[in-house]
């Protein structure tokens, strides 16, 4: 792996702001609404809208059911955030927030078919989790699924806890943050696990930084049977255990894993935590050198390190190799094993919408990480140090994790439509390919026109 200094990795991370910059404005935005039905001529306004659209509207009225069968909202799904905690940004508040909101809604069109609306609401430091959760409610007739966004926390978990548990709301609510991170990082950690051949039930992990990225994975770890009895918390004042007198249980979210982690009790920072340790998961600031070499030499042989801050890692992946770590992942799409939540978030949201799921499940999203782990096998010198994940080009990713998960979703009974393994396929096979052939028939049609003016 060829070093960059800081320097250079910063002067590289600034390219795409600059660029960002000259698109943004030249597009204008990234999402448009393009009809779904013909129009062949003027007289069928009369069908689709007045007076002929009072039929389905009286049918939807007497079976609510229906209006998945006479609108888009079987493909719906609001992406909704506060702007309060924008990755690397922080609280920038819902305006600034909604580019980053398109970006999202582009990624679920381009790689799940999913139709994704931006709605960032609220004003900066004024927006509480009821506020989110009431907003949620209202929505919900409109939309077939949610997805949270850069919520703050600890709000952001009383809002995806809350909605998912509350009667009144059917449709899934996800908070990507959590759930997306928690995907990926767990399909991940299972092929480093099998590179390595260590066993999840033994392992020894490190979590650096309990936002939320890795309360969401500590989350999803513990439902797919890792022994959080041998793992670590840390956070900004260090090793989090059980009397740690700054808690204040049990409103503190971080008690919960404080009371059932650290089995032994160790106290100090990072390095002390990190000694005998198989794996290190820190998402925690931009580095470098936020992570020392020298607490990665303390770790076990063979030891992962995935340091998942961005735009810099907490420590550079040669930096980390060279101090004994085996594996190693970033955020970092130039860089070996990027975790990129977008690698996720398209096929779950597929797979729950193709079958009318109700919620999503963590065995819905551990389903997904097993499938993406195991993508790897089909892939040509992957399955190494250097390749433990497919990246977002594999086309078949997201179809055959939308196939998993609804499949998961109805053998766990929370599905509305039930399909076989071979329709789900050839279902969300046919809605991914047509809204890329869209996106390819626009651009070469000139519709969405070409861009030239790129900083190299």
């Amino acid at each position: 792996m060829e070093k960059k200094t800081k320097e250079q990795l910063l002067k590289k991370a600034k390219t795409p702001g600059i660029n960002a910059i000259k698109m943004h404005k030249f597009y204008r935005g990234k999402i448009q609404i393009i009809p779904r039905c013909q129009v062949r001529n003027y007289d069928d306004f009369g069908i689709w809208y007045s007076p002929g659209v009072a039929a389905p509207s009286s049918e939807i009225f007497q079976d609510k059911a229906k209006v998945y069968d006479y609108t888009s909202k079987w493909n719906f799904v609001a992406v909704v955030s506060d702007g309060s905690r924008v990755l690397g940004l922080g609280n920038i508040g819902p305006e600034a927030a909604l580019p980053v909101m398109e970006g999202k809604a582009l990624l679920f069109k381009y790689l799940g078919g999913v139709d994704a609306f931006p709605l960032c609401i609220g004003q900066k430091e004024c927006c509480e989790a009821e506020d989110i959760i009431e907003f949620v409610k209202m929505v919900q007739p409109t939309f077939g699924g949610i997805n949270l966004e850069d919520i703050s926390n600890p709000k952001c978990f009383t809002v995806l806890d809350k909605l998912r548990s509350d009667p009144e709301v059917n449709i899934p609510i996800w908070h990507d943050d959590q759930q997306g991170t928690a995907c990926v990082t767990l399909a991940g950690l299972m092929n480093s696990l099998r590179i390595v051949g260590k066993k999840k039930e033994q392992v020894k992990i490190v979590f650096n930084g309990i936002g939320a990225a890795n309360f969401g994975i500590y989350r999803l770890l513990k439902a797919d049977g890792f022994n959080i009895a041998n793992s670590i918390f840390v956070d900004s004042k260090g090793v989090l255990y059980k009397e740690r007198s700054d808690l204040q249980c049990p409103q503190d979210y971080k008690c919960e894993v404080a009371q059932i982690s650290n089995r032994e009790q160790v106290r100090g920072d990072c390095g002390k935590a990190l000694e005998s340790a198989d794996i290190l998961i820190s998402s925690s600031i931009p580095g470098p050198n936020v992570i020392k070499k020298e607490w990665i030499s303390k770790m076990a042989d063979d030891a992962i390190v995935f340091a998942l801050a961005n735009p810099i890692p907490e420590i550079f992946p040669w930096d980390a190799k060279e101090a004994g770590a085996r594996i190693v992942a970033t955020g970092r799409s130039d860089f070996p094993n990027q975790v990129n939540n977008s690698l996720c978030f398209p096929g779950v949201f597929r797979g729950t919408l193709d079958v009318r799921a109700t919620t999503i499940t963590d065995e819905m999203c551990i389903a997904a990480a097993y499938t993406l782990a195991n993508l790897v096998d089909e892939i040509e010198g992957c399955l190494v140090d250097e390749c433990i994940l497919p990246n977002m080009q594999y086309e078949n990713a997201f179809i055959r994790q939308a196939t998993a998960v609804g499949l998961k979703a109805i053998e766990q009974g929370i599905a509305n439509i039930n399909l076989s393994e071979e329709e789900l396929l050839s279902k969300s096979k046919y809605i991914i390919d047509t809204s890329q052939a869209q996106f390819k028939l626009l651009m070469e049609k000139g519709f969405i026109p070409q861009f030239s003016d790129y900083e190299e």
